[in-house]
């Protein structure tokens, strides 16, 4: 599983996500969701917007990774950011990471998908993310990390990574 050892070395942290943290969280995807303040519409319009897509994320996890873990991260005692997870009988799959903008730019989604890589690689299990279109950035990390495109969307991919760099192939 993943857990706090594979962040022995630096200042980061995760916990569990409590009804506590759900502030915060919201703070979070919308600083993480510029591109819904681009559209057109009064800021309270734009806002309903991004509460309501909020409410997707957390409706198409619930019913997408049923036993997906939700976890703030910290830094130093701070939250910074969060992170979805879900650890599936064959593989793991990264449904969300965002950080809050004061840190993004550091290094730290890298450590974070590490983590989910040695995670990945115990449970001799590929690792999976849907990286948008929108979020360049996010797809070059992926692909230094090793990842690849498994799937292409007209508005994502999805990018798949596997412990020995290679899919696996089964021979009937």
């Amino acid at each position: 599983m993943f857990d706090n050892a594979a962040f022995a070395s630096s200042s980061l942290g995760m916990r569990p996500a409590t009804a506590t943290d759900a502030p915060f969280l919201e703070r979070l995807y919308r600083s993480a969701r510029p591109d819904l303040q681009l559209l057109d519409g009064s800021q309270e319009q734009r806002e309903a917007l991004v509460a309501q897509q909020y409410g997707v994320l957390q409706a198409g996890t619930a019913a997408n990774h049923p036993n997906a873990m939700h976890f703030v991260v910290e830094k130093q005692g701070s939250q910074i950011g969060g992170l979805i997870v879900d650890f599936g009988a064959n593989v793991v799959h990264l449904v969300y990471l965002a950080l809050i903008p004061a840190v993004r730019g550091q290094g730290l989604g890298r450590e974070l998908v590490r983590g989910l890589q040695q995670a990945a690689a115990r449970a001799h299990a590929p690792l999976t993310a849907v990286v948008w279109r929108s979020n360049p950035r996010a797809r070059q990390l992926y692909i230094e990390l090793g990842f690849t495109v498994e799937s292409a969307q007209p508005a994502a991919e999805q990018m798949v990574w596997y412990p020995d760099a290679r899919p696996m192939v089964v021979v009937q």
